[in-house]
């Protein structure tokens, strides 16, 4: 039997076979986030999510090297949905790290110990909050009046339910007393059991929508774009952070919640204080036992350090804070038929098997579909189509299939054939050596790769084309009415020209053809990190996009240095990896990308249709290390290397991982070796970490 590329140790995966994985696990877990945040329609359970995602940060640790620009450790939640007015979040809601089992837990605390430069025995005060499994907003205060309220969406945008919010009587629409200037008091909506149950019930009378669970009944509710329908709903809240503050502070997060009970906002009373771990685990045994008798449904425990200036030290990384973490519980399991096996193809041409399940209520929620990874996954279980399998949940979405219980298998069962060609182009479908997915070879010849790679071009974080979507777009390509990027820019004008004008095709008129003409346009001067992110280059997410921006400046000096730095000998190429979280292998996908004709005749032809936005120019006023390339290197006394880093990026400088040329500043502490010889070769200012804090103002 072959052995799964997932069921392979992290610590005996090649490189070559880590990023292939790296590669599928940021397309996967991508795809699922959309499904929950935005459709409040979860493809997979909370257990089999959070396995993909600890996979991905144990591969991503071992191979620093290989972090992609589109790593879910760098994702929160997803973009928000059209209808609802977009909202910028000023402090981003971001997400949490899990633990799972006690061990995660002392390392959390030891991490922290760690990262503060603490002494091994000192104690680090928490607070134990129930994870309410419910959906999360900010609400905005301003001289104590509510003024807006928002989802999460990416953690960086969210979607206007002010309206909405406005419904639910436990929220204070007015805070009274000793009011701070502005705060945004943060939250989960969530609905009871007997709530939902009492929902559902008239919903089936009524012959209307009937919910999954409690979490999908307020999801769906507060996003209504009807707030009369919200106000109709069973909602209710917990408040536990903030996020924007002016004119209050608090020395610790017990104190803030304190506050926000005198305010009348509702604070969960299960909260707890904790000194050790070992007040930590009971908290969450003691809950766990009380779990199933509670009105509301949780999903584990959430520690967060206690005091605010720790907090501040500790600061963030990627998707979550330093000094939080979630402690989650175990899954639900429950038996079903796997009726057939679907390949689905993704725009990088990747195929991946879904598999059709039998409905079946599991900790009453229905689940039918679960994804098989890949062809290793089915082989290693041998998992077969007509199957009785175990699925497993946790919170309250679909699962992943445990395993096949033999002893129902049918007589007639034969071991499933992962096939060789392209479901969709028929191309051979290849899979190199050592990677975990197989491929097909039909590039942008492949009508599912195609479709994938303009909607991924009209999507809401590239181009965010209003009107044109998925839909429209596999339409308007079975027709040959768009077949590439350029297409979308010549639309209008060929449209004038045409027999079958869109105007007078079926789902479309006169003012929603004006209205996407109109749409199109303006989106003819896109910046020049969502264009780049746009193009679907491989590895190359929003994050990986806005570095290149940074670096380049212009399309034409980031093409020109792509080109250039297919010559590995290159300065262009050695100035490519020595950007920061870039790195060769996303350096090979790049040159890759622009080495290939047809992606350069789609570029020129594109580029004839629209102006690509120079970049931002950092304020260089605003940070004496605003826009310089720093380098730290050997021992730092004050602060953790990963502190400095954090604090380096947050006002504005680059920070890369070895010095060049273009190196600005070099932070020498006690046992500089090479780093410092290289920066003395090449004149770059070097200052010890007591110069360095006096520059910055630490």
């Amino acid at each position: 039997m072959t052995k799964s590329i997932r069921d392979t140790a992290v610590d005996r995966l090649t490189e070559k076979q880590a990023k292939e994985e790296l590669a599928a696990l940021a397309e996967e877990i991508a795809a699922h986030d959309i499904a929950y945040h935005q459709k409040d329609s979860p493809e997979i359970d909370d257990a089999a999510y959070d396995a993909l995602r600890t996979r991905n940060e144990a591969i991503e640790r071992r191979f620093p090297q290989l972090l992609r620009s589109d790593s879910p450790a760098k994702s929160v939640g997803a973009a928000p949905a059209r209808g609802f007015r977009k909202i910028t979040h000023t402090v981003p809601m971001l997400s949490l790290g899990n633990a799972f089992t006690g061990e995660d837990v002392s390392d959390f605390i030891d991490g922290i110990r760690r990262f503060l430069k603490l002494e091994p025995d000192e104690a680090v005060e928490v607070t134990a909050e129930p994870k309410i499994d419910g959906v999360s907003f900010s609400a905005r205060y301003e001289k104590g009046k509510l003024t807006v309220a928002a989802t999460r969406g990416d953690g960086s945008v969210g979607e206007d339910i002010t309206a909405n919010l406005k419904t639910i009587k436990t929220l204070p629409q007015v805070i009274k007393g000793n009011v701070p200037d502005l705060i945004e008091v943060r939250g989960e909506v969530y609905m009871t059991k007997s709530d939902f149950k009492i929902m559902n019930e008239t919903q089936e009378e009524n012959g209307a929508k009937v919910f999954a669970n409690p979490r999908n009944a307020a999801a769906g509710s507060l996003r209504q774009l009807n707030a009369a329908i919200t106000a109709e709903r069973p909602l209710q809240i917990f408040c536990y952070a903030y996020g924007a503050l002016e004119g209050a502070g608090w020395e610790t997060h017990w104190d803030f919640l304190m506050q926000l009970e005198q305010w009348k906002f509702p604070v969960n009373e299960r909260t707890t204080q904790c000194k050790s771990v070992e007040e930590m685990l009971h908290a969450y045994r003691k809950l766990g036992e009380e779990r199933a008798t509670l009105p509301y449904d949780i999903d584990g425990i959430v520690y967060k350090v206690n005091r605010k200036d720790l907090q501040t030290r500790l600061g963030f990384v990627s998707r979550a804070p330093r000094w939080a973490i979630a402690h989650k519980y175990s899954a639900e399991r429950a038996e079903t038929i796997l009726e057939k096996i679907e390949i689905q193809v993704g725009r990088t041409g990747v195929l991946t098997p879904v598999a059709h399940l039998t409905p079946v209520t599991v900790g009453g929620v229905v689940v039918s579909r679960a994804t098989l990874h890949n062809e290793d996954e089915i082989a290693r279980k041998d998992i077969r189509v007509g199957d009785a399998v175990r699925i497993q949940r946790a919170g309250d979405v679909i699962p992943q299939i445990v395993e096949v219980i033999a002893e129902k298998r049918p007589q007639n069962s034969a071991p499933y054939v992962f096939p060789s060609t392209c479901p969709v182009c028929d191309s051979l479908a290849i899979r190199e050596e050592d990677e975990a997915a197989r491929r097909c070879t039909g590039g942008l010849i492949c009508p599912a790769q195609a479709v994938q790679r303009l909607k991924h071009f009209v999507s809401r974080d590239a181009f965010d084309i209003e009107g044109l979507g998925g839909k429209h777009i596999e339409a308007f390509f079975a027709d040959g009415t768009i077949t590439s990027p350029a297409d979308i820019f010549t639309l209008a004008d060929r449209d004038k020209k045409s027999l079958t004008p869109l105007r007078a095709r079926e789902g479309w008129g006169p003012k929603s053809a004006e209205n996407l003409f109109a749409s199109i346009n303006s989106r003819r001067t896109p910046s020049l990190e969502r264009f780049i992110y746009a193009l679907g280059i491989r590895q190359v997410g929003q994050a990986t996009a806005r570095l290149l921006a940074q670096a380049y400046g212009t399309y034409e000096a980031w093409r020109d240095a792509m080109l250039a730095a297919q010559d590995q000998d290159s300065d262009s190429y050695k100035d490519l990896i020595n950007i920061e979280q870039i790195g060769s292998s996303v350096a090979t996908d790049l040159i890759a990308f622009f080495a290939e004709a047809h992606n350069r005749d789609v570029l020129d032809a594109l580029i004839q249709e629209i102006t690509v936005e120079a970049a931002d120019k950092p304020d260089i006023a605003s940070s004496p290390i605003a826009g310089k390339i720093v380098v730290f290197t050997g021992t730092l006394e004050t602060m953790s290397r990963s502190e400095a880093k954090a604090q380096a990026q947050s006002l504005g400088a680059k920070v890369a991982g070895s010095v060049s040329k273009k190196t600005d500043i070099v932070v020498a502490g006690p046992g500089a070796g090479s780093k410092l010889k290289e920066a003395q070769t090449h004149g770059v200012r070097i200052v010890t970490e007591a110069e360095y804090a006096a520059l910055i103002g630490s």
